[in-house]
This record gives structure tokens, C-alpha cells and sequence, in this order.
């Protein structure tokens, strides 16, 4: 089973350590390489908990409203249910592990899909799914919520998720980059 995917467009590589379904334990676990200045917006997840832990050069990681910046053997634990993003503000690459508990096969298979969308040229200049049914099958299988304003838009991409789960667009489109 391939561990290793790479977004061409933002410049992040992520791999996957343990897949949620494998021995050891119900967690996924990966190590993320991020590029100086990447990240991700504020979000939060229903079921499942997220530990950061930074192995090499500087993460920001906000929970809540407090920002944390960790260096190499620090971490911090986001609950499920509470606003979170990382960040990098360095001028050097970080990388850093992810562990999700409990594993969540949905959030590995958004992942593949993400990635391999964005190297296919399948997504805008900021990685997002240039199709809005495409942006919230993401959304569903990984258990992504924004909050604020764009939370608004969270029962729409859910229902257009659920159409093309049911016309076959997500098994002819999306499914395909989940058996990497």
C-alpha cells in the first residue's frame, strides 16, 4: 500500500505511518512535511482528537485561541470538537507527526484524494477541488467543520457530498485515488 503523497501545489508531503485499519492500535499516525509558510485554515473535527507532535523546525499550532509554537519534542493535543489549525511562520521546512484518535479512514482517503487531485491539476491554486460536489465530499469524509461564516456553507457541501456518493460521481471521479 503506498505511504507517501505529495501536493505539487502547495508543496506539502505527508506519510502515512500507520493507516487506522493496520496493527498496532486504532490510530492513524503520519509525518507531514511542510513548507515555509504553509498550513491550513481554522477548523475542527466530531471524532476524533489530534496530538501534533513538531520533529524537526517550527510549528505553530493554535487550539482554540491560543497559539502554541512547538520545536523539535514539543506537542500539543487538539479535542475533538475545538477550533484548530498549524502554521509555519519559519523560513526553514518542518516536519511534524500527526497522530489521529481514533484512526479515521475517512480523513487517510481525503487525503490521497486531495493529493492526487492537485497533481492531476484538478484543483484551484490553493489545492481546493475546483468542483463544489468534489469540495464536500472532502469536507464529509474527513469529518472537516470550519467554523464562523463558512460554517454556513457546511449542510450544502454535505448534501452535495451525498448526491454524488449516490449518482456515482464520487466512484467515478474521486474513489479511484483512494486505492493508492
Amino acid at each position: 500500500m503506498k505511504r507517501t503523497f505529495e501536493n505539487p501545489i502547495i508543496g506539502d508531503v505527508v506519510h502515512f505511518v500507520k493507516y487506522a485499519q493496520e496493527p498496532g492500535g486504532p490510530d492513524t499516525v503520519l509525518d507531514v512535511d511542510l513548507k515555509p509558510g504553509g498550513g491550513n485554515a481554522l477548523h475542527y473535527h466530531r471524532s476524533f482528537d489530534e496530538h501534533f507532535e513538531c520533529l524537526a523546525g517550527e510549528l505553530q499550532v493554535q487550539v482554540g485561541r491560543q497559539v502554541r509554537t512547538l520545536r523539535p519534542g514539543d506537542t500539543a493535543t487538539v479535542p475533538r470538537g475545538v477550533h484548530h489549525r498549524f502554521f509555519s511562520t519559519s523560513s526553514a521546512p518542518t516536519r511534524f507527526r500527526v497522530t489521529i484518535s481514533p484512526g479515521h479512514a475517512g480523513f487517510e482517503n481525503m487525503l490521497k484524494i486531495a493529493y492526487g487531485m492537485a497533481a492531476d491539476g484538478l484543483t484551484d491554486q490553493r489545492s481546493t477541488p475546483k468542483k463544489f460536489w468534489q469540495m464536500g465530499v472532502a469536507v464529509h469524509l474527513s469529518d472537516t467543520n470550519v467554523p464562523g461564516v463558512l460554517g454556513l456553507l457546511m449542510p450544502l457541501l454535505r448534501r452535495a457530498a451525498r448526491r454524488a456518493m449516490a449518482d456515482g460521481r464520487y466512484e467515478r471521479e474521486m474513489a479511484p485515488y483512494t486505492l493508492a
